[in-house]
C-alpha cells in the first residue's frame, strides 16, 4: 500500500481541488511548495472590504435614525407616550353674577353633575361579553341613564376614536343617578363624571328676554371663536348673557393630571387657576320689572304686549317687559328639541323682544315729536289756534278727526291733551294758507328724537324702526307721495314704524327738558366673585357706567315746557284723565294705531311722573288691544300707584 500521506503533486494544477480530491491515493502526502497555490481563501480581501463598508453604513443609518427618534422627534414621541399617562384638563371659570340696581341677584350658579365619555380611553374591542368592553360600557350607561344605547353612540360616532376631548353625554343629572355613576365610573374606562355649575334664573319668565339664556355652543360658533371655547362649552345666546358674554364668562383654568390605565385621575401634576367672570349691576329695578310683567299678564294674559320703564334723568332702564315670554331655566337645564320647536313655531312669537325688536305704527304718541318740531320751526307758538270742525278735505279725500264735529278752537296744549288730529294735519302737511312742516322737516326732527335709528341700548337685535320717504314709496309701491301721506305721518299712522323703547326715549326727552340720553342697562361692573361681592376689595375694582348724552339743545326749553304742559292737561282734562288720582302728578299721551284690515288697533300709552321733577317714564303697548286710554293706560296706572306707594 502506498503511503497514505503522499499526494500526487502533478495532479494538483490550476487550483483544481476537485481533480485532486478525485485522483488522490490513500496515504498520499502534501509536500510544502511555495510555488503552488494550495487552498485559496474563499472570501477575497475586496469582498471583506465591501462587507465592512456595509456594516459601517448600517451602523450609521441606525445612529442617525436613533438620533432622529430621540433628539429630533424625542419631544413628540415622549409627549405621545405621556399622552396616555398625562392629560390636560380644563377647569371652568365661574360665570359672573347679574344683580339688579339694589344688588339683589337675578341669577345664580348652582352645582350640576355632567357625564362625559373620553373616546380615546374607551376599549377598542366590541365583544359583547368581555369585561369592560366598549359595548358593555355603553350598555351599562344606557341602563343607568334610561336612554337608548344608540343615542349615546350617536353622540360619539363622529368623534375620532383616539380623541381625548371629553364628549358630553348627559347634563344636569339628579343626585341619585350621579351617585350611582360616580361609583360605576371608577371601573368603566373612558367614563367621567364631573361636578360643574349651571345657570339658575331666579325669575326665569319675567326676565327671560332681558337676561337671555345660555346654551351649548354650535359648530359654527365654535369655528368662529376658535381657541376661546371648547366643544362642550355653553355661552350666552340672547339678552344680556349674549351682549356681555366676554365679561361674564371669565377665563378657564387648566390642570395637568396623571391618569391610570382606566384613564382615571391619580394625581394633579400642575394647576393654572380659573378666573371668574365679572359681575354686572344693572339699572333694572327687579321689583318694578315683576310688577310691570304682572300688570300686563293680569289684565291681558292672552295678548302680545310690552312695556318700558326708564329714568329720564340719565337714560337708565328700570324695566323691560315683553309678553308672551319663556322660561330661561328651560334652556339652562337643557331644553328638548321638541319643546324648543314648540316655542319657535308659536304664532305669538315668544322669542321676540317686543320692547326693542318689535316695530309698530306709533299712533298719536308721535304727536309729541310733531308738536316740538312745529314750535321749534316757528310754524306755531303758544298763541296759535286752529279751528277743529271734525276734519279737513283735500279734493275727494277727507281726513277726519276721532271726534265727530271736532274740538273747536285748539291750541297746542289742547291738541296734545285731547289728541286733536286736525291740529296735527295742519302742523305736518299744512292746509290752505297754513304752511306746515313738510316731509323733510318731519323727518329731520323725528331723527333728532331718535326715530329710524337704534338707540344703542346694550342688548342684541335692536330694531331701528322706519321713516318713509318719497323715494321709498315710489320704489316699493310705485306711487308718488301725496299730501295725505304727510297727514298720516303727522298723526302716527301710515308707514311710520317705531319701537316701544324709542317711544319711551322721546317721552324722556320731553320729560327731562330736551336731553337725549343713551338708554343703558348696566350701572356698574364689579370685579370677579372670588371674594365676597360686597367686600371693599371688590368695590375697588368696580367700574361705574356714566350716563351718555347723544344730543341736546335741539328743542328750546320754552317749547319743551309747552309740550309738557299739553301732556299734563291730558291727565287733568284730556284722554289720560284716569291718572288724575295718582299719589303724584303725572303727564301722558295716549295712542291708538291702525294696523290695516279688520285687525284691532294697537293700544299705546306713554307717561312720566312726577310732573315737576320726573323720575320715571313708562310706555305700554298692547298689540291689537284697542284704544290706548282704556287698554294701555290702566297698566301704567297700576304700576305707577305701586311705584309711588312702596
Amino acid at each position: 500500500m502506498k503511503d497514505p500521506f503522499i499526494i500526487q503533486i502533478d495532479k494538483i494544477k490550476n487550483n483544481e481541488i476537485n481533480n485532486y480530491s478525485k485522483n488522490r491515493f490513500e496515504g498520499d502526502v502534501f509536500p510544502f511548495n511555495f510555488n503552488i497555490e494550495y487552498l485559496k481563501p474563499v472570501i477575497e480581501k475586496k469582498d471583506i472590504n465591501k462587507l465592512f463598508a456595509l456594516i459601517i453604513f448600517g451602523i450609521t443609518i441606525l445612529f442617525f435614525y436613533s438620533f432622529y427618534l430621540q433628539i429630533a422627534k424625542g419631544d413628540y414621541y415622549r409627549n405621545t407616550a405621556e399622552g396616555n399617562r398625562l392629560r390636560i384638563q380644563f377647569t371652568k371659570a365661574n360665570r359672573g353674577i347679574i344683580y339688579d340696581r339694589n344688588k339683589e341677584p337675578l341669577v345664580k350658579n348652582i352645582p350640576r353633575f355632567s357625564l362625559y365619555i373620553i373616546p380615546g380611553d374607551l376599549p377598542k374591542e366590541n365583544k359583547e361579553n368581555s369585561n369592560f368592553s366598549r359595548q358593555e360600557i355603553l350598555n351599562k350607561l344606557s341602563q343607568i341613564l334610561e336612554k337608548p344605547r344608540s343615542d349615546i353612540e350617536n353622540l360619539i360616532q363622529d368623534i375620532p376614536s383616539y380623541s381625548y376631548q371629553p364628549v358630553l353625554i348627559e347634563d344636569n343629572l339628579d343626585y341619585k343617578t350621579a351617585l350611582l355613576l360616580k361609583i360605576k365610573s371608577q371601573f368603566l374606562r373612558g367614563v367621567v363624571l364631573n361636578t360643574e355649575t349651571r345657570r339658575e334664573y331666579l325669575d326665569g319668565n319675567e326676565f327671560s328676554h332681558l337676561l337671555g339664556y345660555l346654551s351649548k355652543i354650535s359648530p359654527k360658533e365654535l369655528e368662529a371663536k376658535k381657541g376661546q371655547y371648547l366643544f362642550n362649552d355653553r355661552l350666552g345666546k340672547t339678552g344680556l348673557e349674549f351682549f356681555y358674554e366676554n365679561l361674564l364668562k371669565g377665563e378657564d383654568g387648566k390642570k395637568q393630571i396623571e391618569v391610570d390605565s382606566l384613564g382615571k385621575e391619580e394625581r394633579i401634576v400642575s394647576t393654572l387657576p380659573a378666573k371668574s367672570g365679572k359681575n354686572l349691576v344693572l339699572t333694572i329695578d327687579s321689583g318694578l320689572q315683576k310688577e310691570l310683567a304682572s300688570a300686563l299678564k293680569e289684565k291681558y294674559p292672552n295678548k302680545k304686549a310690552t312695556a318700558v320703564a326708564l329714568n329720564p334723568k340719565n337714560g337708565e332702564i328700570l324695566a323691560l317687559v315683553s309678553q308672551p315670554d319663556f322660561d330661561s331655566n328651560d334652556f339652562a337645564k337643557g331644553i328638548s328639541q321638541e319643546d324648543y320647536q314648540k316655542l319657535k313655531e308659536d304664532k305669538n312669537n315668544p322669542f321676540l323682544f317686543r320692547a326693542i325688536s318689535g316695530e309698530y305704527p306709533s299712533g298719536s304718541t308721535v304727536k309729541l315729536v310733531i308738536a316740538s318740531a312745529a314750535l321749534q320751526e316757528g310754524i306755531i307758538d303758544v298763541k296759535t289756534k286752529i279751528h277743529s270742525t271734525g276734519g279737513i278735505r283735500i279734493g275727494k279725500w277727507f281726513y277726519g278727526d276721532w271726534k265727530a264735529g271736532g274740538h273747536g278752537l285748539t291750541d297746542v296744549t289742547k291738541a296734545l291733551a285731547e289728541s286733536v288730529n286736525t291740529f296735527f294735519y295742519y302742523l305736518g302737511g299744512g292746509y290752505q294758507d297754513f304752511k306746515g312742516l313738510g316731509l323733510e322737516n318731519i323727518r329731520k326732527y323725528a331723527q333728532l328724537f331718535g326715530l329710524s335709528e337704534k338707540t344703542g341700548i346694550d342688548l342684541p337685535n335692536e330694531a331701528s324702526g322706519f321713516l318713509p320717504t318719497e323715494e321709498w314709496k315710489e320704489e316699493t309701491k310705485n306711487e308718488v307721495w301725496y299730501i295725505g301721506d304727510t297727514y298720516h305721518l303727522s298723526i302716527g299712522q301710515g308707514d311710520l314704524l317705531v319701537t316701544p323703547l324709542q317711544v319711551a326715549n322721546f317721552t324722556a326727552i320731553i320729560a327731562n327738558g330736551g336731553i337725549y340720553y343713551k338708554p343703558h342697562l348696566v350701572k356698574e361692573i364689579i370685579g370677579s366673585q372670588e371674594n365676597d361681592f360686597l367686600s371693599s376689595e371688590n368695590f375697588k375694582e368696580s367700574l361705574e357706567i356714566k350716563p351718555e348724552i347723544i344730543r341736546e339743545n335741539f328743542i328750546s326749553p320754552e317749547n319743551i315746557n309747552l309740550v309738557k304742559k299739553g301732556l299734563r292737561e291730558a291727565v287733568l282734562s284730556g284722554s289720560a284723565r284716569a291718572l288724575a288720582d295718582l299719589p303724584v302728578e303725572a303727564a301722558g299721551k295716549t295712542g291708538t294705531a291702525e294696523v290695516g284690515g279688520d285687525k284691532e288697533t294697537h293700544a299705546w300709552f306713554t307717561c312720566f311722573a312726577p310732573y315737576e321733577d320726573p323720575e320715571i317714564v313708562i310706555t305700554v303697548l298692547v298689540e291689537n288691544g284697542g284704544d290706548g286710554s282704556s287698554v294701555a293706560l290702566p297698566v301704567a296706572k297700576k304700576v305707577l300707584n305701586w311705584y309711588f306707594s312702596k
